[in-house]
C-alpha cells in the first residue's frame, strides 16, 4: 500500500457540508506541507464535521502532509474512535490534545498543531513568545502557554491542556510545538502563519545581538488593530482563496 495511494472518492457519500471541510482541510493539511513546516506524518490538523454528532476529520497515519486529499481523510469521534471505513488508522497521541480542545471549545471547529524547529525553539524558551515584531504582537495577545507532560497519550492531560489554553485561540506547547484552532480552515491557518513567522524571526533576531522588545503601550495598539472580528475577515475573505490558488498552482490534487 506504501506505493498506492489512489482512494475512491467520497464526495457523493457525504453531505455537502462534509464534503467542503473535507476539502479544506486537506487544503490545510497541503499548505503546512509547502511552507515546510511539516514533520513527516507526524502531527494533525482536525476539523468538525457539521451536524449534530460530534464527528471530526484528522488525517490517515502514513501519509505525508503532501499527499492528503479530501477523501483520505478519516471521520473519527471525540474519543479517536474511527466511524467511517477506511483502510487507515490514526495517531492516538495526535488526537488527545485535539479532542480535548474541540470538546471544550465550540469556536474551535479546526484545531492545528505543529513541530517546526522555531516553533519549537521558542517553546524551550523561558519567556516565551517577545514582542519584537509586529508579527508577534498580533500573535500574542491570543497566545497561553502548557508544560510538556511527555508525548500524549495520557487522556487525563486533556484538562490541563484546555485549563491552560481557556479563551485563546493559540497555545504553545512548551518543549513541543505550536497550536491554533478556529472557526474555519481559513482563519486557523492565518493565526497558525503569523505565529510560525514571529517564532521564526525571534529565533533568527536573537543571533544577532541585542533586542528591542516593544513597550506594553504599543503592544496595545496592535491588539486592537488586529482584533477577532477583523483578522476573520482578512482570512476567510482574502488570505484563503488565495493560498487556495497558491495550492491549485503548485500541490493540486487536495480537493480529490
Amino acid at each position: 500500500m506504501a506505493d498506492d495511494l489512489s482512494f475512491g472518492s467520497v464526495k457523493d457519500t457525504v453531505s455537502a457540508e462534509e464534503w467542503e471541510a473535507r476539502v479544506n482541510l486537506a487544503a490545510l493539511y497541503r499548505l503546512i506541507a509547502l511552507h515546510g513546516w511539516d514533520d513527516l506524518i507526524f502531527t494533525h490538523i482536525s476539523m468538525r464535521v457539521p451536524g449534530p454528532e460530534h464527528h471530526f476529520l484528522i488525517n490517515p497515519y502514513g501519509l505525508l502532509f503532501e499527499e492528503m486529499t479530501a477523501s483520505s481523510l478519516v471521520k473519527v469521534d471525540l474519543e479517536g474512535e474511527i466511524v467511517s471505513e477506511t483502510p487507515f488508522a490514526i495517531n492516538p497521541a495526535g488526537f488527545t490534545i485535539h479532542s480535548a480542545i474541540h470538546a471544550a471549545r465550540e469556536d474551535a471547529q479546526c484545531v492545528m498543531h505543529l513541530h517546526t524547529d522555531c516553533g519549537v525553539a521558542v517553546s524551550a524558551q523561558k519567556d516565551g513568545l517577545l514582542p519584537i515584531s509586529q508579527h508577534a504582537m498580533i500573535a500574542m495577545h491570543e497566545v497561553a502557554y502548557h508544560d510538556y507532560e511527555g508525548i500524549a497519550l495520557n487522556h487525563d492531560e486533556r484538562e490541563r491542556i484546555v485549563a491552560d489554553m481557556g479563551d485563546k485561540s493559540m497555545l504553545i506547547l512548551r518543549n513541543h510545538g505550536t497550536l491554533t484552532c478556529g472557526r474555519t480552515a481559513a482563519q486557523t491557518y492565518l493565526r497558525m502563519f503569523y505565529l510560525e513567522r514571529a517564532c521564526k524571526m525571534q529565533v533568527m533576531a536573537q543571533s544577532g545581538g541585542d533586542l528591542i522588545l516593544c513597550g506594553e503601550d504599543v503592544q496595545k495598539v496592535v491588539e486592537g488593530q488586529s482584533n477577532p472580528k477583523g483578522m476573520g475577515i482578512l482570512s476567510d475573505k482574502l488570505v484563503w482563496p488565495a493560498v487556495l490558488r497558491r495550492l491549485d498552482r503548485n500541490l493540486p490534487g487536495y480537493d480529490d
